[in-house]
């Protein structure tokens, strides 16, 4: 009987664990969502989808967004304003992007844009946030589809 109920209780955590993980995949939350570069607090006012909805009709010189979804993605549809590095062609894009940028990253849920930031940083650059997924956007969004 307590070897049922041992059993029985195992069972109850494992599906508890996994449902955790299945509403975080399905909300489309990175939980690296916010997470700053060293000089990149500032960026924090952009994290809820409204206010980068409010950055991207009018637009800063000094902060770009990246989307690192692949061309295909970003033709497809991306946020308006976004400049697409895909996530395996920017490491030998470096010299496109200025350090002295604020960056804002995004994906698809979050997972690509942390590695990207990861990156980045090992690469010298301190000005960026990680913004998560375009799953988040609730605004527009532009396409380049080339007919």
């Amino acid at each position: 009987m307590r070897a049922r109920i041992k059993d029985l209780s195992k069972i109850v955590m494992i599906t508890l664990v996994l449902s955790g993980l299945l509403i975080q995949n399905t909300a489309g939350q990175s939980v690296y969502v916010g997470k700053v570069g060293p000089q990149g607090k500032g960026l924090r006012k952009y994290i809820e989808p409204s206010a980068l909805k409010k950055l991207t009709e009018n637009p800063v010189d000094s902060i770009w967004i990246l989307d690192v979804r692949s061309e295909a993605a970003y033709q497809k549809e991306h946020i308006p304003t976004a400049k697409s590095f895909p996530k395996p062609t920017v490491m030998s894009r470096l010299n496109e992007i200025p350090k002295d940028k604020y960056l804002i990253i995004y994906c698809t849920v979050g997972a690509n844009a942390r590695i990207v930031s990861k990156k980045l940083r090992k690469a010298g650059y301190k000005r960026y946030m990680d913004w998560g997924g375009l799953s988040r956007w609730e605004g527009e969004k532009e396409t380049d589809i080339r007919k």
